[in-house]
């Protein structure tokens, strides 16, 4: 994957270089189609990534052109799907790291059915599975340190680029988990990862 681009404008306050990378991590994973592992990214500035680590960047097709403000994902080792919530209350990211994003595919059922769900967690999720009104979803979110978040979510029933959701807070429990790995906490139990 190459670096997302840094976009010209602020959407209503959102930050143009994470909602670029967002989206290119949305696009990239999009090509794979769906039933996909959750994924986690390191969000790395482009231009940090040029001047520490020439090699990987020239592999990567960067160089110093460029753009000042981009973030370069960089995907993790893999993950557990069913985890990935109590793995990220485990990760502390190290400083080069200026933010985050994580893949995860959800089933989503209409607001009437969420009520009939089970406490048990494989009641629920043998319920959603079933359920004749539920929405396969795809989540790609990611937050910086300097508190920023953005959104993709893609349908599987609306499986088009024009299509797909944005907005910065449409996922707000894991986005809360996302900036809670990049809180500078010296006495994190994570692991540091690259």
């Amino acid at each position: 994957m190459s670096s997302a681009g840094h976009l010209e404008e602020s959407l209503d306050g959102v930050d143009p270089a994470l909602a670029a990378a967002v989206l290119e991590i949305e696009s990239h994973i999009a090509t794979g189609g769906w039933d996909q592992p959750a994924r986690l990214y390191a969000l790395v500035p482009t231009a940090e990534l040029v001047e520490r680590e020439p090699a990987l960047a020239h592999a990567m097709g960067l160089d110093e052109a460029a753009e000042e403000g981009s973030f370069t994902p960089v995907e993790q080792d893999s993950i557990a799907d069913a985890d990935l919530e109590r793995q990220l209350a485990t990760i502390a990211w190290p400083p080069g790291v200026a933010g985050c994003a994580a893949v995860v595919e959800r089933l989503v059922l209409p607001p009437e059915a969420e009520q009939a769900v089970l406490d048990d967690p494989d009641s629920a999720a043998a319920y959603a599975r079933q359920h004749p009104d539920r929405q396969d979803v795809r989540i790609v979110a990611g937050a910086t340190r300097a508190g920023a978040t953005y959104c993709a979510l893609r349908l599987r029933g609306a499986d088009d680029d024009q299509s797909v959701l944005t907005g910065a807070d449409l996922v707000p429990g894991l986005l809360a988990l996302l900036r809670e790995t990049l809180e500078d906490d010296e006495h994190a139990p994570g692991e540091d990862l690259p």
